[in-house]
């Protein structure tokens, strides 16, 4: 189809029009959000980020836009992928209770407690990653990182979340863990340890992920978000930082869906404003 020189010329004179202003305006914020948050969200986050602050210089952007703009400039978000297990199971008979029976909620933080180990390959060898969850913020009350997969990898990752929940006042005597049957976690210190704070020990059956599917599915989400996303990885120690920084946005920042689209440690505060407008006056 012919174009008459006038009229192509014309259109080279044209200023740009309101909407493609208005995406490019967009399109800066979104690339943004995505950015800053790990480069995993996909666009129903970017747009729930975007409405939690207001929009884009006090416009709010319909979620339709935010999927166009991200498509055509190809941005998206990270997608999970199942990875192998790293359980070994104690020898010996186990005769702690499943407290648990995959149901994984809790009415209250320091309630349920799930913990698992993944790992991360890197140039110079295999490190794993140990994580304790509060099952009703989903927070990372705790997490250690290793070379090995001695019983000390799971013991300073409980540790940290013990310490964590104490330092801020919190009273661990109606907590429940639940792990799987790891040797890690069979160990005789770690028993004590959760005894000392009269936390009460649970695990799932022999050979089913789905009794401990909620630590599972962290390790999926830390492996889909930082390992893959972030890596390769020289070592431990570029490790160790990233991870710090991936925990800190995790809990403090990044929007989760099973929470409402906002984030464990704002969870957490809302949950105890509505506990403390609750008591009554001088209690």
């Amino acid at each position: 189809m012919k174009i008459a020189p006038s009229t192509f010329h014309a259109s080279k004179k044209r200023p740009p029009s309101e909407r493609s202003l208005t995406d490019a305006e967009n399109l800066n914020e979104i690339e943004r959000v995505h950015r800053d948050n790990f480069s995993v969200y996909g666009s129903r986050k970017v747009w729930a980020q975007l409405r939690r602050q207001g929009g884009v210089n006090g416009r709010q952007v319909a979620r339709c836009t935010v999927e166009r703009l991200m498509r055509r400039n190809g941005l998206r978000g990270v997608s999970r992928l199942r990875v192998p297990r790293t359980t070994v199971r104690a020898k010996g008979q186990d005769l702690r209770p499943d407290l648990v029976d995959r149901d994984f909620t809790a009415p209250a933080p320091n309630r349920l407690w799930v913990a698992d180990i993944t790992y991360i390959r890197t140039f110079s060898g295999w490190v794993y990653a140990a994580f304790v969850m509060d099952v009703f913020s989903r927070r990372i009350v705790g997490w250690q990182l290793s070379r090995n997969l001695y019983t000390k990898l799971a013991l300073d990752a409980l540790n940290m979340g013990i310490w964590t929940r104490q330092r801020a006042g919190a009273d661990l005597s109606e907590l429940i863990h639940h792990s799987d049957r790891g040797v890690q976690y069979v160990a005789v210190r770690y028993g004590e340890r959760l005894a000392e704070v009269e936390a009460v020990a649970s695990v799932g059956s022999v050979g089913d992920s789905y009794d401990n599917a909620m630590a599972e599915a962290f390790n999926s989400l830390f492996k889909a978000e930082l390992v893959r996303n972030r890596g390769p990885w020289r070592g431990i120690d570029d490790l160790e930082l990233a991870v710090a920084e991936y925990i800190d946005w995790y809990n403090h920042r990044r929007l989760h869906g099973e929470l409402g689209l906002i984030p464990p440690a704002e969870h957490e505060a809302l949950h105890a404003d509505t506990s403390t407008a609750r008591q009554p006056a001088g209690a």
